[in-house]
């Protein structure tokens, strides 16, 4: 009994009183299109992922983790912002001159760190938009952005590699500009006198996928979506993208290893146009998303190493997580799709990127503290739109008063305490979806049930569609006609939610 109280008094202090004595820093990795099925931890076998395998071994690693939506930026805003993003017009994908979507004056998760005394960087793709309105001057400072939501530090690209303008912003600026070669960038029609994909597609390295629109104006060889001009020396090409991103997160932890710091790296890979460093071209068995794959898996590794060298690791979380399911044909013929040689990049779920079905929002999470969070695997239901108020609950940060969003207070489960996580959960792709008990509800939409430019089954269906996820992984087998009654609950469970009034 004695040691019983002793084990719950000394977690207590680990997780409220922490905050006077030891502040660990928080490392966010968030890979973009990573599927569930991607990774060898998870049961992948055409590939091999060894530095995140092994940060798996040593934290908790759960099988039914979440992004709130199954596309990237509403994902990510609902984990920057702990709230969903179907509440809120405009938040779907953003073209590359999108303005903020993220409010300046509320609650995000990188506040709540600076609140607690960090310092706060992003590093890599934001994709939340930048500045008051569309069109901004991309030759002076551009703001608002990662800065005025939370980040002391931000070295990002606007939106994704596949989408113009294709440079980096270090704060405020575009870095390595020439004032005498201004950007533009056009969305609705072509501007200036550079060749675009549709125009001179002799002039790809990678060629675009029909009707997907990556036929805008060509940088590095690939034909992007919209159209820019000027800007030259500002250009990146992608093969550096990875390598770049790294260094600078390895930066920034090196410039705060002697003060707390909240880090989110957020990976390009393997999103498309799928280009990566030369080192990485042809490693894989499984074409250039493979070889994306290995590149990410080895950034991951060499940001471990940086906290090894620094002494850093003990006294850092690291999470790890993908921003929605996976997609293979994306944009452009980069092999993907014919060198899949029976890969499942969702695992054993259906759909994935785009899509309402499980492959579309169920991650990849791993969560890394050593000698705090004990190696185990977990099936606690958690989301990432948790991550804010979860966070704020371990660094005693009150923000009650400021804070009405959709997150919870998952910390007990993110530590292995909790088994269960959620009480439920919404899903976003086009239609909504609700979990409870291992049970999914999705409910009717008119949607296109199959979007075949990217061979996606969306989940999209006219009917109500019941899935029972204890023994039904796939959702092959709707139980919606058979089981009226817990239809009609979870249905006016979701409807409930629909009707919160969320500032």
């Amino acid at each position: 009994m004695k040691s019983t109280i002793f084990f719950l008094f000394t977690f207590c202090l680990t997780i409220n009183c922490f905050a006077q004595t030891q502040k660990p820093n928080v490392i966010i990795i968030n890979a973009d299109d990573l599927g569930y099925g991607d990774l060898s931890c998870y049961g992948a076998t055409k590939i091999q992922t060894p530095n995140i395998d092994q940060l798996a071994a040593q934290g908790l690693q759960f099988t039914n983790a979440h992004s709130s939506a199954a596309t990237c930026t509403p994902s990510r805003y609902s984990l920057i912002t702990g709230k969903y993003a179907w509440r809120k017009k405009g938040t779907g994908i953003l073209p590359g001159d999108a303005a903020l979507i993220i409010p300046t004056n509320e609650i995000t998760l990188p506040k709540v760190f600076q609140q607690a005394g960090y310092a706060t960087a992003v590093v890599g793709k934001w994709h939340l938009g930048l500045g008051d309105a569309i069109q901004k001057n991309w030759n002076g400072e551009i703001n608002p952005g990662p800065n005025e939501v939370g980040f002391d530090y931000s070295f990002i690209f606007p939106a994704t590699a596949d989408r113009v303008p294709t440079v980096f912003l270090e704060n405020h600026h575009v870095i390595a500009l020439d004032k005498n070669d201004t950007i533009k960038v056009d969305y609705a029609k072509k501007i200036g006198d550079e060749p675009t994909g549709k125009e001179h597609p002799e002039l790809l390295k990678m060629q675009a996928s029909p009707g997907q629109g990556h036929d805008g104006t060509i940088v590095n060889g690939i034909g992007r979506i919209g159209y820019m001009s000027g800007g030259k020396t500002a250009r990146w090409t992608d093969e550096e993208l990875a390598p770049t991103f790294l260094s600078k997160a390895k930066q920034f932890i090196e410039e705060n290893k002697n003060h707390p710091f909240f880090l989110y790296y957020a990976l390009n890979e393997p999103h498309v146009p799928r280009m990566p460093a030369t080192m990485f071209k042809g490693k894989s068995i499984l074409g250039y998303r493979g070889d994306a794959i290995l590149e990410l898996d080895w950034a991951v590794g060499e940001l471990m190493k940086q906290l090894d060298y620094l002494g850093l690791s003990k006294n850092t979380i690291v999470i790890f997580t993908s921003d929605n399911g996976p997609v293979l044909d994306d944009g452009y013929q980069d092999s993907a799709v014919t060198k899949l040689n029976g890969h499942k990049p969702a695992g054993p779920f259906r759909g994935g990127k785009y899509s309402i079905f499980e492959g579309g929002t169920r991650m990849p999470f791993i969560i890394s503290w050593q000698g705090k969070i004990q190696p185990a695997q977990s099936d606690a239901l958690v989301c990432q739109v948790d991550m804010l108020l979860s966070f704020a609950s371990l660094l005693n940060e009150n923000i009650s008063s400021v804070y009405n969003g959709d997150g919870e207070n998952m910390m007990q489960a993110f530590f292995g305490k909790d088994k269960n996580g959620r009480d439920y959960l919404i899903e976003q792709a086009g239609t909504l979806a609700i979990i409870k008990d291992n049970w999914k509800y999705i409910q009717p939409s008119n949607g296109t049930p199959y979007q075949k430019l990217t061979d996606t089954e969306t989940g999209n269906n006219t009917q109500p569609q019941l899935y029972n996820l204890s023994d039904d992984l796939g959702e092959k087998n709707n139980l919606a006609e058979k089981y009226p009654e817990k239809v009609k609950a979870l249905q006016a469970l979701l409807n409930a939610e629909k009707d919160k009034i969320i500032n």
